[in-house]
């Protein structure tokens, strides 16, 4: 009989390869090619400027150039949005089916083992999935839950708000990081309800509880109309092009309406 975390874990992991996790338990020695996400967050560990700079050669490569042909600033913002969305992803996706971790996992707390070109392998700490109660103000369209706010701050104020602290140093503006971040909150979303539509309503709901944060609020836009997202900001991705003269992407600020 599979057990109720499992259950959670292979729900959540169906919904696509950002969502997919592994789990571990919290505190357990750590077993190679594992390591603890929060090296990436330490100036001194090196590894995120190794991150860097493997995306920056990455999209440098794409155009047959040298990795120096694109902006530093432009490959970390890339590799932020990268790892902000696997980090936001599959908690979204517990949110979608009403599973609020809280608190939520630090980047102490998580593992992965690095890779480019798609998604990381990533590993929550298996007390997060048992600990988990159900929240059922995520059942209704309803964006106020105290709870749902309180995890959705906790997780943007603490995992998330330290990957954009490491990145700013690489002369990326926090507007630009945290626009990323509502992006990857967005593309989660669209993620979860193209995967399974019968979660889209605590998806959506879970999503407005991250964007009505404070740190997201002036970071996108949202048409009342038709629900359609805009970051007020843009990833740079476009000046990893020759030229800059890269296409951009649909939720971008530069698109014209």
């Amino acid at each position: 009989m599979t057990d109720p975390t499992t259950a959670l874990q292979e729900q959540v992991s169906a919904l696509g390869p950002f969502f997919t996790f592994e789990t571990h338990v919290a505190g357990s020695e750590l077993v190679a090619p594992w390591r603890k996400l929060s090296e990436v967050a330490r100036v001194e560990s090196g590894v995120l400027e190794e991150r860097v700079a493997s995306v920056r050669a990455a999209l440098a490569g794409g155009g047959g150039r040298p990795a120096e042909a694109v902006e530093l600033r432009v490959a970390a913002s890339v590799a932020h949005l990268g790892l902000v969305a696997r980090v936001v992803s599959p908690l979204l996706g517990l949110a979608a089916l009403r599973r609020l971790p809280s608190p939520p996992p630090t980047l102490d707390d998580l593992r992965w083992h690095s890779g480019l070109g798609g998604a990381f392998a990533l590993s929550l700490p298996r007390e997060t999935g048992a600990a988990v109660a159900r929240d059922d103000a995520l059942a209704t369209d309803d964006a106020g839950s105290v709870a749902g706010a309180r995890a959705a701050g906790a997780l943007l104020e603490g995992p998330v708000g330290d990957l954009v602290d490491a990145v700013a140093a690489f002369s990326v503006s926090r507007r630009i990081l945290w626009g990323n971040v509502a992006s990857a909150v967005n593309g989660a979303t669209a993620g979860i309800v193209s995967a399974a539509p019968a979660l889209a309503r605590p998806a959506r709901t879970a999503a407005l509880l991250m964007l009505r944060h404070p740190q997201l609020r002036d970071a996108h836009t949202l048409d009342p109309r038709n629900g359609r997202f805009r970051r007020r900001s843009c990833c740079l991705i476009y000046r990893a092009a020759p030229d800059a003269a890269g296409a951009v992407c649909g939720d971008c600020v530069l698109v014209r309406r």
